[in-house]
């Protein structure tokens, strides 16, 4: 069996590839391109498990985003293992300044991501 703890592995890759494919560059934000050094954290996380994944199940991981509020937005994330969901999260992130101060989410960069 996958340890739990794991999961939370699962899915932050599951997020850092999903905002990569939208067009998100971390790396950009973090530079200071927007005019101040940007971050994505964390704030919340809910974890719900269903059933166990076992080393070598081939899991796939679906991500999106379900609502913007200021500086943060939520996600939901699924792990499957074929037609079989295994764990689904709630996820809450939030944009921050290097001194940790909250930032309002560039809309345009989310407005065609959100369902």
């Amino acid at each position: 069996m996958v340890y739990h703890a794991r999961y939370l592995e699962f899915f932050e890759r599951g997020r850092s590839e999903f905002l990569r494919d939208t067009g998100f560059n971390n790396k950009l934000l973090a530079s200071g391109i927007e005019g101040e050094k940007l971050f994505f954290v964390v704030r919340h996380i809910e974890i719900n498990f269903s059933r166990s994944a076992h080393i070598d199940n081939l899991l796939t991981i679906k991500t999106r985003i379900s609502r913007l509020q200021g500086a943060r937005f939520f996600m939901e994330q699924y792990i499957l293992r074929g037609d079989h969901m295994l764990v689904t999260a709630k996820v809450e992130i939030a944009l921050i300044n290097e001194e940790g101060k909250p930032r309002r989410l560039p809309k345009e960069l989310f407005s065609t991501i959100v369902v």
